[in-house]
């Protein structure tokens, strides 16, 4: 149980500004506070903790801190040991080293835990949905480099040993480069000295007490934060609107210095906000023009469920234009953390009669909804499939009644979400696996093929055998093939599959087929990004058995270029490909297709992707 507990908050630059008492919220905790919890614990380890519904995530994970601290796996055959050790952030290797001061009679244990060496780290990545973690860019060097470092004298008692005073210090140490040209640090310490033994026992209050999970931290719904100086903010409402005047009255004739900053004040002050806060804000200011223009500006950054239930009634009530709502909804969905809730919220917005009855409008809808899924999963990797049932019903009829449109709206919605569960819906589209999908338009078959990407990155095994035996199907449009090599080898296949290929392609009859397969192995060879090293070395060694000739065809052949560099002391990479499927038929490229990555503190991010078809130029011309 806390007695007389004091919370502080530190808004300042430190070290010149000192921690202030936040006392709305020690009064707003206070109940919660001096609610006794319980917990198991048996030779020094901490087991599952009890509390009642009362206490909520945040309060119990200050009592997980502190509990944290009496976490001690002591051997008293061995001084010094190493083992992976359970704790609030997660289960990490600990190593303790125990010395024992006879003069002072107490005993000194030292422990550190590296945080980069978990079986099971307790983390949250926020912001990185459409990034990929790169592990073969941090093998050499990190990025962030996390230790916490426990020190604890404990003195003999009758009952065993007794912890007379114990002190942590914690540091995250971050920067996008290589930590030897400086980074950024976080630093966190705790004390816990003993002062008495009080044998009255702590009186648990009349509720029941329900288990809450183990040591590890439990993520709340902590308000998201922008990386400036935290705001005092005491009536959000009335704040906002002073910022908006600002905003409005200061950037007339020009931008102000302070414009950039008022308008992140702005959005955090926002998230502060209840719906029905904001429903009076824009209730007072929708007919002004200029403050309209602020608050459409600043709203879907905010990134918090509310907005995205705002924007959706706005539209549906008629208050937004589509330009304004198209424009708000798909930076609001980029912006909003992606649960359940918010899902569902999409969807119902997607297959809403009046977002129905204009297709580019449903489109960009359907779209959102993929890439909520898509982030939800990576936020969440046993999420479920049942978020992409509405999806996949679209398709079926879609395939039942032969509507093109529709299938093709799923296929891309299904290639936004990435989830594996959509692999069976898109085989039934893929042409030469099923025969109905061969009648397909070439351009609905493309699209299939396309959509199997975003699943690659998840379940490489599951796309590698279909988007090879497509590759090999001299039955299929050439165009069909060479889209399935794209994805066969975004799918990072091994060398035993890529030898396979090469050594299909020596009696291949499709010179546009051999030409661009050989060229993209070819282009491989020279890469030095560090996650697709072992690729590489598949197509140096594949490339061995296939026909050199194939090195003297000319560019009127389709062709793969991929152009890299990547500099590994200081972890940034920037990476290029260029498609261009040509047809003998034509004399200009069927279809040329191009794409930036970027590799940035141990994450790879596609930029930009561009892909122009050329169909009916020619005859134009």
């Amino acid at each position: 149980k806390l007695m007389d507990p004091l919370l502080h908050e530190y808004a300042g630059i430190w070290p010149k500004d000192p921690f202030v008492p936040a006392t709305k919220l020690t009064s707003a905790l206070a109940a919660q506070l001096q609610i006794p919890i319980k917990f198991e614990y048996a030779n020094g380890v901490v087991g599952k903790v009890f509390a009642p519904a009362g206490v909520s995530p945040t309060v119990l994970n200050l009592h997980r801190g502190i509990l944290n601290i009496i976490q001690l796996n002591l051997k008293k055959t061995q001084n010094i040991y190493e083992l992976q050790e359970d704790g609030v952030q997660g289960v990490c290797r600990t190593h303790y080293v125990i010395n024992e001061d006879t003069k002072a009679n107490h005993i000194i244990v030292t422990k550190s835990k590296d945080l980069n060496h978990c079986q099971e780290r307790i983390m949250k990545d926020v912001g990185l949905a459409y990034t990929e973690r790169c592990a073969e860019c941090t093998e050499r060097v990190k990025s962030l480099i996390e230790t916490a470092s426990y020190n604890y004298i404990m003195k003999p008692s009758a009952a065993g040993v007794l912890i007379a005073e114990a002190t942590v210090e914690e540091v995250h140490q971050f920067s996008p480069f290589n930590e030897i040209h400086g980074a950024a640090q976080m630093e966190a310490k705790q004390t816990l000295t003993f002062v008495e033994m009080e044998k009255t026992p702590v009186v648990p209050i009349k509720a029941d007490y329900l288990a809450r999970g183990s040591l590890h931290y439990e993520f709340s719904t902590e308000i998201l934060q922008t990386p400036i100086q935290l705001m005092k903010i005491s009536d959000a409402p009335a704040q906002i609107i002073e910022v908006l005047k600002h905003l409005v009255e200061n950037n007339v004739a020009m931008v102000h210095d302070d414009a950039p900053h008022k308008f992140i004040e702005l959005i955090q002050l926002l998230r502060a906000a209840t719906l029905e806060n904001i429903e009076a804000i824009w209730a007072q200011f929708k007919d002004k023009p200029v403050y309209r223009r602020w608050l459409m500006d600043a709203l879907p950054a905010v990134g918090t469920p509310v907005i995205v239930k705002f924007i959706k009634e706005k539209f549906l009530s008629g208050e937004l234009t589509i330009p304004e709502f198209i424009q708000a909804l798909v930076v609001a969905l980029q912006m909003v953390t992606a649960d359940l809730d918010t899902i569902q919220l999409t969807a119902s917005l997607a297959m809403h009669e009046k977002i129905a009855k204009i297709p580019a409008l449903r489109e960009v809808v359907m779209l959102g909804y993929g890439s909520m899924i898509a982030k939800h999963c990576f936020a969440v990797p046993t999420c479920p499939s049942e978020l992409l049932k509405p999806i996949h019903d679209i398709a079926t009829e879609a395939i039942s009644k032969n509507d093109i449109p529709e299938i093709t709206l799923a296929l891309k919605v299904m290639g936004n979400a990435g989830h594996p569960a959509s692999l069976k819906t898109i085989m039934k589209l893929l042409p030469g696996l099923r025969t109905a999908a061969t009648s397909l338009p070439l351009k609905v078959q493309v699209d299939a093929i396309l959509a199997l990407r975003n699943i690659a990155k998840k379940e490489h095994k599951l796309v590698q055998p279909v988007a090879l035996q497509l590759v090999l199907d001299r039955a299929l449009h050439p165009e069909v093939r060479m889209v399935a090599c794209i994805v066969l080898f975004e799918a990072k296949p091994s060398v035993a599959l890529v030898s396979n290929l090469a050594g299909a392609l020596k009696t291949e009859t499709n010179m546009h087929v051999a030409s661009f397969a050989y060229s993209h192995m070819k282009s491989l060879t020279r890469i030095t990004a560090p996650d697709m090293a072992s690729v590489a070395g598949a197509a140096n060694v594949a490339i061995k058995l296939m026909n050199r000739k194939l090195d003297r065809l000319s560019f009127r052949f389709s062709r793969a270029i991929q152009l890299d560099f990547y500099h590994s002391p200081l972890m940034i990479g920037a990476a290029g490909s260029a498609y261009m499927i040509n047809d003998a038929a034509t004399i200009l490229p069927r279809a040329v297709v191009a794409k930036a990555r970027a590799y940035l503190a141990g994450a790879a991010a596609d930029v930009l992707e561009i892909g122009v078809r050329t169909e009916g130029i020619q005859e134009a011309l």
